[in-house]
Parts: C-alpha cells; sequence; structure tokens
C-alpha cells in the first residue's frame, strides 16, 4: 500500500472514532441531563407546604362557621396538584388565594351578612345560600379538655367565647357547662348570626360559677 494510502487510512480511522465518541458523549450527557431534571423535581418547598397547610387551616374554619365558599376547596386542590408537580410558585399564589378567600368568608360572616357571596370564574359574585345542616361535624373529648379551648381550635370556631354554642347543642350530656369528661362526643353546631352573637354575650357576661353546679345564667341561656 502505498504512503499516500496508509495516510487516508488513518485519517479516516480517526476520524471514525471521534465520531463514535462523540455520539456516546451527548448519549451520556443526555441521559445526565435527564437525571438531573428527575433529581430537581422534589415536590413543594417548605414556604408553598407551609402556605397550602394556612390556607387548609383557614378553611376548615369558615367551613365551621358555615361560611365556607365551594370554590375554595377546588383551589386548595389545584395548590397541592401544582405543588406535586413542583410548579412551586403557582402553587403559593393558589394557596394564597384560597387563604385570603376563607378569610373574606369567614369576615363577611361575622359582619352578620346571611348569605356568603362567592366570586364566580367570570370575576363576578354570585350569592349562595348556606348548607342547612345545623352541624359542621363531631368532637371527642380528651383528657384536659373544656368547652372554652374546644371552642378556641382553629379547626373548631378559633374563638374561644364561642363555647355555649357547644354547651347547648350538647345539653343534654352537659349538666354543668364546666365539666366535661374524656369520651364524651359532642355535635358542633354552626355558628349563624343571632346564635353566634348570643353565645358570645353568655361567655362574657356569664359571671361567677362553680364547679359541679348549673348556674342559673347558664339555665337562662339554654331557655333563649
Amino acid at each position: 500500500m502505498k504512503p499516500t494510502e496508509l495516510l487516508k487510512a488513518a485519517a479516516i480511522a480517526v476520524l471514525t472514532s471521534g465520531l463514535i465518541v462523540g455520539c456516546q458523549q451527548s448519549s451520556t450527557d443526555d441521559m445526565m441531563t435527564e437525571t438531573a431534571m428527575e433529581e430537581e423535581c422534589q415536590g413543594a418547598t417548605p414556604e408553598v407546604r407551609n402556605a397550602i397547610y394556612a390556607a387548609k387551616l383557614k378553611n376548615a374554619r369558615a367551613r365551621n362557621l358555615g361560611a365556607e365558599w365551594e370554590a375554595n376547596a377546588k383551589i386548595i386542590e389545584e395548590a397541592e396538584q401544582a405543588a406535586a408537580d413542583c410548579e412551586n410558585v403557582r402553587a403559593k399564589i393558589l394557596a394564597n388565594k384560597a387563604e385570603d378567600a376563607a378569610a373574606a368568608a369567614i369576615a363577611a360572616m361575622q359582619a352578620g351578612e346571611t348569605m356568603a357571596v362567592e366570586p364566580a370564574d367570570d370575576g363576578s359574585s354570585t350569592a349562595m345560600a348556606k348548607d342547612e345542616s345545623p352541624y359542621i361535624g363531631g368532637y371527642l373529648v380528651v383528657s384536659g379538655d373544656n368547652l372554652w379551648n374546644i371552642s378556641g381550635q382553629d379547626t373548631i370556631y378559633g374563638d374561644p367565647y364561642m363555647w355555649p354554642l357547644i354547651y347547648k347543642a350538647n345539653s343534654g350530656q352537659i349538666k354543668d357547662a364546666d365539666l366535661i369528661f374524656p369520651g364524651q362526643y359532642f355535635y358542633i353546631p354552626k355558628a349563624k348570626g343571632a346564635d353566634r352573637g348570643a353565645a358570645i354575650a353568655h361567655a362574657k357576661n356569664r359571671g361567677a360559677w362553680t364547679l359541679g353546679e348549673t348556674e342559673a345564667s347558664d339555665l337562662d341561656y339554654l331557655a333563649q
């Protein structure tokens, strides 16, 4: 074989090996990029998780007060899905929107409105009748509980002065409002306008009480 032919063969071999190496390197780079993208998406950040939790908590309180907007639960679900898809910015925006809406619903209820005004998809507002059920759920009493701290829980009313509502709804099994027992199961009524106001007024003006006795002021409240 002539020297020129040897040189051509050597050049072709070098070029071919370079292409193979290049292809292998490109394939490896693509695999590494895909792996990095998979590892990068790890769900919601702590900030987003906290925002979603706050929205759920505020919405639970609105629901317990009978002021929940139906669309709000869907917004929270969208926020959770966005967080799962690593769309953390969108998830936080949705969570904050849901929390603000729940706060607005609570404020509207506390202002004495009889209808909850819910934002529609087109930006307008629609009046929605509240659920006809008188209860938001139930509560199982545990050691250390009293009506004051049960009522004050964020998942109940978020206001300890509303404890008379629970007392009145369960007066058949509560002899003394100051004495409840672990294992008792109480129905938790919705806090509607006039009932809510009467409960708070009674709690703030109840007067002196004695453990184990039914106070006259409590009997007067039950008779209302």
